[in-house]
């Protein structure tokens, strides 16, 4: 057996004697092209709190062992597509799986984050939406984000850490009707410059 650990041609030459003392040599080649999964990061087109809520996620500085190898992705539990663009994303923590196309090798990964807010929550301790909390922002280099809820005098009813299981919808342990409140939240986006970002929006607490 004859094992190689380099992309390359190679020939192998074989000599054959016989009873008769008679040697033939056989001579073979092949050519080994070295695959592997593919390496490459994933960016999120549109900036945090979207108007949509929904997010553009694109796959982007692709390499891998041969360069002529053919690619496919995945976006979480989804099935492999050629295309290297998500379309419709939810906010929260993604993983994008890479392999070759044709299937063999590994499965390589890469995990983004999408920074927004739910527009509505229910505390009513059904389990669904009890509490209210920016997604997304629970991790690095979030953790110490900032987030402030008020009513709609502007009057501050809470402040929140990212971290933090969120808004049960109380002030001084008493339940604030439905209504809508708004929020502030200053944070780090998510991109190349690591920029500074204040954002105010509102939400709906239904009960």
């Amino acid at each position: 057996m004859v094992t190689v650990d380099a992309a390359g041609t190679y020939q192998v030459l074989v000599t054959a004697t016989y009873v008769d003392g008679t040697e033939c040599d056989y001579l073979a080649e092949a050519v080994y092209t070295a695959e592997s999964a593919p390496v490459f990061e994933a960016i999120v087109l549109e900036p945090s709190f979207n108007s949509s809520g929904l997010y553009t996620v694109e796959v982007i500085n692709i390499t891998g062992a041969n360069p002529t190898s053919e690619y496919e992705f995945a976006l979480d539990d989804g099935p492999f597509q050629s295309s290297t663009t998500f379309t419709n994303v939810t906010p929260g923590t993604h993983t994008i799986f890479g392999r070759l196309a044709s299937g063999n090798c590994s499965i390589s990964e890469f995990e983004i984050g999408i920074i927004d807010y739910p527009r509505f929550f229910t505390p009513n301790a059904d389990g669904f939406h009890d509490t209210w909390n920016i997604i997304g922002l629970g991790v690095d280099p979030n953790l110490n984000a900032k987030i402030f809820i008020f009513d709609r005098y502007g009057k501050l009813l809470k402040q929140l850490s990212p971290t933090s299981p969120g808004w049960d919808g109380t002030f001084n342990g008493q339940p604030m009707p439905s209504n809508d409140y708004w929020f502030r939240v200053e944070f780090t986006e998510v991109d190349d410059l690591g920029t500074q970002r204040t954002v105010n929006g509102h939400f709906t607490l239904k009960r």
